[in-house]
């Protein structure tokens, strides 16, 4: 088989993805233990609009989960009296959860296309993109099939696990596929890229296409097969403050943070381009 170079995750990276279970649904984190004191503080001239406080819900995409906590504590601690609970899960879940009126005053999407959902439906303000991802295979530590080029994964006799068709990840496994002219038959379309990590790292299948930053994060569980650029498929991550946020201020500002210039160290530690990169 032909190789190419696996995917090594450069010491820039940070294991940030802790692996979700199996599930369907999204998974609810607090970014903090407690609301913080009452007093407010004013933020850098980049990041602060003044001193709203309050409680806000973002919904956003699985593979953010870890730079959204640790981005979220920063808005924390620039923000005294407020406090963030994260809803993570696939994309086109939280869109349609928006759309239904389910309460939430951030979204940050793993998709153009999810969040035009939200958008056409008149549930969110006018996006923008903050991040940018690419794919690779995942195969567990002892590569029990011996998966090293992305055409291994056309063999019927490889176990294969991808995100299920309606989600961004599984999106970009299907361009992958399709850029390749490979035609691979996946045994399990899961709910979400955690989901896909958690089996490849049981060994329940033996590969797996996910985002390169999953792969990072989790690389004391799995390694890393690298797709040649020109089969590789990126998708873009826009964030927008939802229309019926009743911290519609404070909202706005957690999306102005974002897009700042410390919270994309962040995102670029975790392996993230940058939106135009």
């Amino acid at each position: 088989m032909t190789r190419y170079p696996r995917l090594v995750a450069g010491s820039g990276l940070v294991a940030l993805l802790a692996l979700a279970g199996c599930s369907g649904g999204s998974s609810t984190t607090s970014s903090s233990s407690s609301a913080g004191s009452s007093t407010s503080s004013s933020t850098s001239a980049s990041t602060s609009q003044g001193g709203a406080q309050g409680e806000l819900t973002v919904l956003a995409a699985a593979s953010l989960r870890d730079v959204f906590v640790t981005i979220g504590k920063d808005f924390e601690a620039a923000h005294p009296g407020t406090k963030i609970t994260f809803s993570f899960g696939p994309s086109s879940g939280l869109a349609t959860q928006i759309v239904n009126g389910s309460p939430a005053d951030v979204f940050a999407s793993a998709s153009a296309a999810t969040m035009k959902t939200a958008a056409d439906a008149g549930a969110v303000d006018a996006s923008r993109l903050f991040a940018r991802n690419s794919m690779t295979i995942v195969v567990p530590k002892d590569n029990p099939a011996k998966v090293d080029d992305l055409s291994d994964l056309a063999d019927s006799t490889v176990k294969v696990a991808i995100c299920a068709a309606e989600v961004p990840c599984g999106v970009a496994a299907h361009k992958v596929f399709d850029t390749a002219k490979l035609s691979v038959k996946p045994i399990s379309e899961e709910a979400d890229v955690s989901a896909v990590l958690t089996k490849v790292s049981l060994g329940e299948v033996d590969a797996g296409i996910v985002y390169v930053t999953d792969a990072s994060s989790a690389k004391d569980k799995v390694q890393a097969v690298e797709i040649p650029a020109a089969d590789n498929a990126t998708t873009d991550y826009p964030i927008a403050v939802v229309k019926d946020s009743a911290h519609h201020d404070l909202a706005q500002q957690f999306t102005d943070f974002v897009l700042a210039p410390e919270a994309a160290k962040v995102l670029a530690d975790a392996g993230f381009a940058g939106a135009g990169g």
